[in-house]
């Protein structure tokens, strides 16, 4: 099979990364008999600096045209001046929906391997976790096109008058609510069956109608278990029992800030893939679909071989799985990477909180990498 995949490297550590996911997605295409075809795009930072604009107009023409989009990371100091609709990460909300990809699905897990880098004491993890394992397993899907992110925006006065003001609107319909919990309650089917709703309906009218929505549509999934929670306890009970959650789904700005918490729990930023996911549409063979690391552009270490490429990896299974169907070749890239880690390699994101651990060596992004690719070649 031939896939047509949009790239766009971005800014930062995004071009090492998004490189690293491109040559297991070439392996995994000698292994398995398909043809990965990549077309190269500008966003972000980069965009700006040759274009003058975060999302050029040909960048989403062309990712339009291709069967997913694969993105590193935007953004970084040296456009954080510019105005709000010229920042690197407008790239992301143009792509987003320009795409029609509406939900956001982030895994956050512990992996047995990772343990001893998680900042959670064993005891707290197994006491909230349904078997008594020292682990958690969760997943935030998150609305990706509506909200505070996309609500009319503005200012008022001069900016420096005691009158001046700014504003951001959160507004949501019922239909972007209603497709966004149907992704979430058939992920939670195939999981533990448990849901959570996340919100601040004591306070938000546009929470309140979420509960409503969430309410109304748990009455035609009786097998799943629906709970409610306020964004403020939720992100509480994260660091104090996260084990108890098996779906959370919620809006855009609570879904941003709470999978960057639960990816901390998971032993760094840098293993946290994720992927965003629409409908399919009429014109189109696969379901819209982009997918990115969740860790940002870290220019701080770009270039420096320290960018741990393991997100962006698992960032092209999840492609593999949600845009193609590709499940064996997704499970494949999966357990690469837990071999690789099994065999102790570590970029120094993920690297243990004890010291003197000797079955641990700390690798760069290349050797990381290279590491992976090996497993696969092997498995």
């Amino acid at each position: 099979m031939n896939y047509s995949i949009a790239l766009t490297p971005g800014d930062g550590i995004g071009p090492e990364v998004s490189s690293k996911a491109v040559d297991v997605l070439d392996l995994i295409g000698d292994k398995f008999g398909h043809i990965f075809n990549f077309v190269e795009l500008e966003a972000g930072g980069c965009a700006i600096d040759s274009t003058g604009e975060p999302l050029p107009a040909s960048t989403l023409e062309a990712a339009l045209q291709c069967d997913a989009l694969l993105l590193g990371a935007v953004g970084g100091p040296k456009w954080e001046t510019l105005p709000g609709n010229l920042r690197p990460e407008r790239a992301l909300l143009g792509l987003r929906a320009g795409l029609g990809v509406f939900a956001n699905l982030r895994p956050a897990a512990l992996l047995p391997q990772l343990k001893d880098a998680c900042p959670l004491k064993d005891d707290v993890l197994t006491a909230s976790h349904p078997e008594g394992k020292a682990n958690f397993d969760l997943l935030i899907v998150r609305e990706l096109t509506g909200g505070i992110y996309f609500g009319e925006r503005g200012r008022d006065g001069d900016g420096r008058s005691p009158e001046s003001s700014a504003f951001d609107t959160e507004r949501y319909s019922r239909a972007e609510i209603e497709r966004v919990l149907r992704v979430a309650y058939d992920a939670a089917s195939k999981r533990r069956g448990k849901i959570c709703l996340v919100d601040k309906a004591n306070v938000l009218e546009s929470s309140r109608f979420w509960r409503e929505i969430t309410m109304e549509t748990a009455a035609e999934y009786k097998d799943i278990e629906t709970s409610y929670m306020y964004v403020d306890n939720c992100a509480m009970q994260l660091i104090r029992a996260p084990g108890q959650f098996d779906v959370i789904v919620t809006s855009n700005i609570f879904g941003d800030i709470l999978s960057d918490e639960a990816s901390v729990l998971s032993g760094s930023i840098g293993m946290l893939a994720s992927a965003s996911i629409g409908a399919k549409s009429a014109v189109k063979k696969y379901p819209a679909g982009m997918y990115e690391p969740i860790h940002g552009s870290a220019p701080d270490i770009a270039g420096k071989d320290l960018a741990n490429p393991l997100a962006a990896i698992l960032s092209a299974a999840m492609m593999l799985r949600y845009s193609f169907s590709l499940e064996k070749e997704a499970l494949a890239i999966e357990s690469a990477v837990n071999k690789t880690l099994d065999s102790g390699l570590r970029t120094k994101d993920i690297a243990s909180r004890a010291k003197n651990t000797a079955n641990e060596k700390i690798v760069g992004t290349n050797e990381m990498a290279a590491a992976v690719i090996k497993a696969l070649e092997n498995g």
